[in-house]
């Protein structure tokens, strides 16, 4: 494994030691690449969270450009953004946080094709997007290249996580057999986007470092309105078609 440099000893220090991760988690972290698709305002702080820990390889997905009603919980953006394309300004933000990580951008929400294409290219999979097309497509996506995948959701001043390892645990279309329907503007409270991105990108930490108990097969939701905590266990449907039995990626090696 390739070793820290004395610069990114010190630059880790803090995050080195008993209860958190050790020097061979901190390596894991260098060697590591994950895919963050949206980063907006969960996406934003979860890939900050990556960044900042010295992820190696962070690749971002976001397509449009930034407008006023997104700077409410868009972490990465600013009032100078405005009207600019958001992936190369929020990739220039990410960057400016810690020179020993590479951050790679599209400009674009991938579709089915490139997101299994870049799901092969990672090790995990943040899916921070807000409609359940695209977190169904990079459900699809990390099963099939056998990365895990991070759900996070979002919705008032309420949040939710789901933590999928592929074929051994309930994946995201376990938990949504239909489609459901998509709020396009939903109202949302910045302050529970970046409480749910933050923990998004823990959990991501967890996994690639081999720290802790990731939340692998739980569902925790946050309400932030009445101050209550929930985390379900979850049950993978045999019958799935993205992983059940019969599927595909229910048939590939574990």
């Amino acid at each position: 494994m390739r070793e820290l440099l004395p610069e990114e000893q010190e630059r880790y220090a803090r995050q080195i030691g008993p209860g958190v991760l050790s020097s061979e988690g901190q390596v894991r972290l260098k060697r590591a690449a994950a895919l963050v698709a949206r980063t907006g305002g969960m996406g934003g702080p979860a890939a900050m969270v990556l960044v900042m820990a010295g992820v190696g390889r962070v690749i971002i997905a976001h397509g449009g450009r930034l407008i006023s009603p997104d700077l409410n919980r868009q972490t990465l953006g600013s009032e100078e953004g405005v009207g600019l394309p958001r992936a190369d300004a929020f990739a220039q933000r990410l960057r400016s946080l810690n020179r020993f990580v590479t951050v790679e951008t599209i400009d674009h929400e991938p579709d089915d094709a490139e997101a299994e294409a870049l799901a092969r290219r990672v090790d995990v999979i943040l899916s921070c997007a807000p409609s359940f097309a695209e977190r169904l497509r990079l459900n699809r996506a990390a099963l099939a290249a056998g990365v895990p995948l991070i759900d996070a959701a979002q919705w008032g001043m309420c949040g939710s996580l789901v933590v999928v390892r592929p074929r051994q645990t309930a994946c995201l279309r376990c938990l949504y057999p239909q489609q459901p329907e998509f709020e396009e503007l939903f109202p949302v409270v910045g302050g529970i986007s970046s409480a749910v991105g933050s923990l998004a990108g823990l959990e991501a930490i967890k996994i690639l470092s081999r720290t802790g108990q990731p939340m692998y097969g739980q569902l925790w939701s946050i309400d932030g309105y009445h101050g209550r905590t929930s985390i379900v266990n979850l049950r993978r449907d045999p019958r799935c078609p993205c992983c059940g039995d019969a599927s595909p990626a229910g048939d590939a090696p574990s």
